[in-house]
């Protein structure tokens, strides 16, 4: 099986995935759909596309998941794997450089088998082409040779399923979008359903979790079950240190303020970002190249880490004219918006 990217971050509430998470998640994954927690609306469809596929003997037809990290989209390809009773091969779109590769990890899938392609918006144009035949046709077009002797041979394939994932659906391109037969957006989960998976997770990691602690944490998740299992796995240790081990409202707030996770799941870059924005551009509107030269940070990262999050909570809006924070930012950073003065 390859290995899909790792991301190293410091950043406490970086939803990526990094080296802990991918150590660790394999015990916390639910194996079936029933004990998948959120998503109901997908849940629903894949059960009934599952056993109309089953009900027929064919593979499932290709699904491409899309939505910002860590909400469960390599989650879903794998219990989708097994509710089928078939193997997974999981890769990325960075880790296939060249149309060979692509050839090869088909060529070695079985019959009914499901490909997994995490950032399947990063696979590069030459690769892509040779997955347009191999998702309508189930087979592959292979050059032999070079020059006036060349020639196309074609290989048939087992019918496979084709699972893609991005975070960035507006990058993959339109032929290879139009070859999906199905298409869902993984939404940000809600406080219940966050406590469910912190429960969940604490009987796997053998962890006493109190109601109220699992709701200040599940809190301070930003909507994201990888990052509420990160959070779980640090206040545990917190609690086992310098509690009983057990995890309560009053420890969850005391290690989770230690962490610098504020009470909507805000870091210091995140606070950043907003009292910048307040301080040297009077609450905007600035500018994305502008903010991110004033912060030190790449503007791709702002756009798709920060960004996304700030503006679901309703801290920053985009207008024609740039960023602009809101007057919640104001209230949630304890500040007076010196525009409530004007008339």
């Amino acid at each position: 099986m390859e290995k899909r990217k790792i991301v190293t971050n410091a950043r406490g509430v970086d939803t990526q995935e990094n080296a802990e998470d991918a150590k660790i998640e394999g015990s916390l994954r639910p194996r079936n759909l029933d004990s998948y927690i959120g998503q109901k609306k997908i849940k629903e469809s894949l059960k009934i596309y599952i056993e109309a596929a089953k009900g027929r003997g064919e593979s499932l037809d290709h699904l491409l998941f899309y939505g910002p990290p860590g909400l469960g989209k390599t989650t879903l390809a794998s219990i989708i794997a097994n509710e089928m009773g078939v193997n997974i091969k999981i890769t990325s779109g960075p880790a296939i450089e060249k149309p060979g590769d692509m050839a090869a990890i088909l060529n070695n899938l079985q019959e009914g088998d499901v490909l997994f392609v995490d950032e399947i918006h990063r696979l590069n144009r030459q690769v892509e082409e040779v997955l347009y035949p191999a998702m309508e046709d189930y087979c592959i077009d292979i050059m032999i040779g070079k020059g006036p002797t060349a020639r196309s041979i074609r290989l048939d394939l087992p019918h496979f399923t084709l699972i893609g994932a991005t975070t960035r659906a507006g990058m993959l391109s339109a032929p290879l979008r139009d070859r999906f037969g199905m298409i869902h957006r993984m939404e940000f989960y809600d406080i219940d359903e966050l406590c469910a998976i912190i429960r969940q997770s604490a009987k796997v990691l053998n962890v006493d979790v109190d109601p109220n602690g699992a709701k200040e944490m599940a809190r301070r998740s930003r909507g994201t079950p990888r990052l509420a299992n990160r959070i779980l796995k640090r206040v545990r240790d917190f609690a086992q240190v310098r509690y009983d081990g057990s995890i309560t409202e009053e420890v969850a707030n005391v290690a989770l303020d230690l962490m610098d996770v504020d009470k909507l799941g805000l870091d210091h870059t995140d606070r950043n970002i907003l009292l910048t924005m307040i301080n040297k551009f009077g609450g905007g509107p600035v500018g994305l190249d502008t903010l991110a030269a004033a912060i030190g940070e790449d503007s791709g990262t702002i756009e798709d880490v920060y960004e996304p999050y700030l503006i679901k909570n309703g801290l920053i809006n985009r207008t024609p004219r740039g960023r602009v924070v809101t007057d919640e930012a104001y209230h949630h950073l304890g500040l007076e918006n010196p525009s409530d003065g004007d008339i």
